[in-house]
């Protein structure tokens, strides 16, 4: 087997499963999708739960993945051992009533000894106790001797995790060698010492637990399968831990060179860096995934992790915030496999950077009371922390307990976790107390002379002008009487016209006017009691509590919004219509001619399905189709079959929204009378937002008018620069674009000449050692590609060739070796020497005889490196 990068098992892992007809879908969001029994992804059956209990359709019967995931139980002893971690990635291959055991097993031996070539004899396998069809299949069918066998009970082979799918399972070990294993004589898989590494799970999923111990059969028999990226990776680069495999490893380098200190020279050191290692991976998957640092749930695992990471790069000696600048190396070695980490960069390293900085403003008071605490415990003689001390450093200095846990257990003692959890559920409940008393805005606390049962009726779906009763004037937090000119305020009336934002509709703006009173309202919205708050500016005159006024929606920007909101009904249908009934709305906003909608969906569109769609919407909008609004009771509607949005929860009345017999929704929005006002759509944008999720941006009626305008007049611009006319263009682009080949082609000529040019010098300056010719050289800025041409040239020329070329760009060394036939015959290997050159670089490579590449991070010991190659030849050549 040869050494395999982790970016590079992952692609080759997806890859073998596409070629078995599976479906390649991207890693779900570290956030569960409807299941409570999680607070974040563990595994990577976790989110095809639905698709295993036979709930949702899968999109095809068989699917593999690379899920992220997030385990936290053991996060104590994450960085004191080097086996632990919080953050992994699994990999998986998943069949819905489709194969069963016995493909899964012989694709999984098929992978592991033919793609990977992990000799037989280092691999075993496991067996449940009563599973005899799997020891069946693995010693007759595939092959494996049953000396390779063992049967383990439902402790070891019988997965299941919680509430859900679960089942017998078979596991794959590799064998690290004796020198790992225990005294034990009958050690073998599933002994608890370091020689048998299981790496692959095999899940015959065939029941479901309804967490309470109850296990009732599944309506059709699954796979699902788990090996961690990690830990196999660790397996085909012959490292120890997950620490040392590649990815990770240059994530603790960029720590290392931050606190300036080295991996492996003192083991108090290397558990900070290997805490912080694991943590920063961890909290920039859960940011780009959405979770947001906080004092409960998901969002306090996050801020736990990232105080316990920025703790233990105070004990190194970083000063001030550092873990936003490590996201750059977490995000530029899994980008390509989860480019929303690309997309999201900046608010990822925002989002940690704001928790280092609150943090930062903390630690120091925090510490230096907790140390004065612990001073008080040992000149009082106690062992344990008051829960009272605990909760002090928490609510005033932001010290999660498991922090203030790690530190106070470092110094010998223990905390009273009862008593500090006693005083946190006091505070919870004093909050929810708070919360209610105090509303949805903050100025609800306000004594508006209001009636707390008064709603602000809503007139707006049939009417553009209505009067109405100011019950309130809000400025600055104030109730005021009366209003003057140029005064911002918030006024609340007992009817109104103006749309409160919601829904994903943006809000009307417009005037409320009384005579020569004019308020400028600017946006809308609705607090959870229904009363309408109307913000905006007074222009002129004056406004009274109690008086009446006119509201007056700008009616041309309304009719703008409508024809968004209707063409986002349509552009739904048409997406399910298209890419399949898992399409569901995830998020929208609309605005005047502006669509921006999110649905679940697990790959990015192709040219031909975004025409597809745009051509389906537009056909509905010339269809003038009519479109129908009415309230109705929720049961009816359902049985009309109204699409609901996921997630939200409805009253027993409803909106039901339905367009001809294209589309019908619940939907509190405003709405067009029929499609053909919606003029035209065009989809501008479709991008990613999230694993799983995609966004269309779209714009509609005289937003696509302007558009069309502006791509004619881009076309006029371009034409005249093309010296060509507008119906031409397509024809003078593709001249241009051949000559410009051509003249690629030229340039690639006249630099293989010089690089010719180049080679032969270097042959006719080299150096002879026992009868080779030894060149070295190096070449700022040259890419590997670049030095694989020069090297190969130089093979050419003469068979007697030994040259180490190297090239050095943003710090990072290429290294490549070339050999003749001469030099090979004569012991001197390509592969062999860039090997040895590389190490002294700090890197790692190999390759053929003849030819090889490498790299390397230390360019300080590059000379030293080339320097190297002369004594190499000279001791290893016959």
């Amino acid at each position: 087997m040869q050494y395999t990068g982790l970016n590079e098992l992952r692609e080759k892992y997806l890859s073998f499963f596409e070629s078995k007809g599976h479906l390649r879908l991207p890693s779900f969001p570290l956030l569960p999708q409807g299941d409570n029994s999680l607070l974040l992804i563990n595994s990577g059956m976790a989110p095809m739960k639905p698709y295993f209990a036979g709930e949702i359709t899968p999109p095809r019967t068989r699917v593999t993945t690379c899920q992220k995931c997030i385990r936290t139980p053991d996060i104590e002893n994450v960085g004191k051992t080097s086996r632990h971690g919080t953050f992994f990635e699994m990999l998986g291959n998943f069949s819905f009533g489709d194969y069963f055991k016995r493909e899964a097993m012989g694709w999984a031996w098929e992978f592991i000894t033919k793609v990977l070539e992990i000799p037989v004899n280092r691999l075993f396998v496991s067996v449940y106790l009563e599973d005899d069809e799997a020891w069946d299949l693995w010693t007759k069918e595939i092959g494996v001797p049953e000396d390779r066998m063992v049967r383990l009970g439902k402790a070891d082979n019988f997965w299941e995790i919680g509430a859900g799918p679960c089942g017998p399972c078979s596991e794959i070990y590799f064998d690290r060698g004796e020198e790992h294993g225990c005294d034990n004589p009958n050690c073998a898989p599933g002994c608890d010492c370091d020689r048998y590494v299981e790496f692959w799970n095999l899940v015959f999923t065939q029941f479901h637990n309804d967490g309470e111990g109850n296990y009732t059969p599944l309506k059709q028999k699954n796979i699902d399968t788990g090996m961690g990226l990690e830990r196999l990776a660790c397996i085909m680069q012959g490292v120890k831990s997950l620490f040392e495999v590649d990815t990770i490893q240059n994530i603790m380098k960029h720590i290392a060179r931050i606190a300036k200190v080295n991996y492996g020279d003192d083991e108090k050191t290397d558990i900070s860096l290997r805490i912080i290692t694991d943590h920063i991976r961890s909290t920039t998957m859960m940011v780009c995934d959405g979770v947001m640092p906080s004092n409960e749930g998901r969002g306090y695992v996050l801020r736990r992790l990232l105080r316990r990471a920025a703790r233990h790069g105070r004990l190194l000696g970083i000063n001030g915030a550092f873990l936003c600048d490590v996201c750059d190396t977490v995000i530029s070695e899994s980008g390509n496999a989860y480019p929303e980490l690309k997309t999201k960069a900046d608010y990822i390293k925002k989002v940690v950077r704001m928790e280092e900085d609150s943090f930062e403003r903390t630690i120091d008071g925090g510490l230096n009371i907790l140390n004065d605490m612990i001073a008080k415990l040992k000149t009082d003689g106690k062992d344990e922390l008051a829960g009272e001390d605990a909760f002090k450093l928490y609510d005033t200095f932001g010290f999660p307990i498991d922090l203030t846990l790690e530190i106070i257990e470092e110094a010998g003692f223990k905390v009273d976790r009862a008593g500090f959890d006693s005083l946190m559920n006091e505070q919870r409940e004093r909050a929810r107390a708070a919360r209610a008393a105090m509303g949805d805005f903050a100025w609800e606390s306000l004594d508006l002379g209001i009636d707390k049962d008064a709603k602000t009726e809503f007139t707006g779906y049939s009417e553009e002008k209505t009067n109405s009763k100011i019950l309130a004037i809000v400025v600055d937090g104030k109730t005021v009487d009366i209003l003057g000119a140029d005064v911002e305020a918030t006024i609340v009336l007992d009817r109104t016209t103006f749309y409160a934002e919601s829904g994903g509709q943006c809000a009307d703006t417009g005037y409320l006017v009384s005579g020569d009173a004019r308020f400028n309202v600017v946006d809308v919205q609705k607090t959870k009691d229904g009363k309408f708050l109307h913000t905006g500016v007074m222009e002129s005159g004056t406004l009274e509590l109690g008086s009446t006024v006119e509201t007056e929606i700008d009616v041309t920007r309304r009719a703008a919004i409508m024809r968004a909101h209707s063409v986002t009904h349509l552009l739904q249908k048409a997406l399910r219509n298209h890419l399949g009934a898992h399409v569901e709305q995830a998020g929208s906003y609309v605005t005047p001619d502006t669509v921006r909608f999110d649905f679940t969906h697990f790959s990015a569109l192709t040219a031909d399905e975004i025409a597809a769609v745009e051509a389906e919407v537009n056909a509905q909008i010339l269809a003038g189709l009519e479109i129908d609004t009415r309230e109705m009771p929720i049961d009816e509607a359902k049985k009309l079959g109204a699409m609901a949005l996921f997630g939200e929860k409805y009253g027993d009345v409803v909106r039901v929204v339905k367009m001809g017999d294209y589309s019908i929704e619940l939907c509190g929005g405003t709405h067009m009378d029929n499609t053909a006002k919606a003029g035209l759509f065009k989809i501008t944008t479709e991008t990613s937002v999230a694993a799983g999720v995609r966004r269309v941006e779209a714009i509609c009626g005289k937003a696509v008018l302007d558009k069309i305008a502006s791509t004619n007049a881009t076309l006029i611009e371009v034409s005249e620069i093309m010296k060509t006319a507008p119906h031409e263009i397509v024809a003078k682009a593709t001249q241009t674009a051949n000559e410009v080949k051509l003249l690629k082609a030229e340039v690639a000529t006249l630099r293989d000449k010089l690089a010719s040019f180049d080679a032969q010098n270097m042959v006719n300056e080299a150096t002879e050692i026992n009868g080779l010719k030894v060149i070295t050289v190096k070449k700022d800025g040259a890419s590997g590609d670049s030095l694989r041409t020069i090297g190969d040239q130089l093979r050419g020329m003469d068979d007697s060739i030994v040259a180490l070329l190297a090239g050095v760009s943003d710090g990072k060394i290429v290294f490549v070796a070339s050999c003749g036939k001469t030099a090979v015959n004569a012991g001197i290997k390509a592969g062999n020497l860039v090997r040895e050159v590389a190490t002294i670089c700090g890197g790692k490579g190999g390759g053929k005889p003849d030819s090889a590449m490498a790299g390397g991070s230390d360019v300080s010991k590059l000379d030293k490196a080339l320097n190297f190659v002369a004594g190499y030849v000279a001791e290893n050549s016959k």
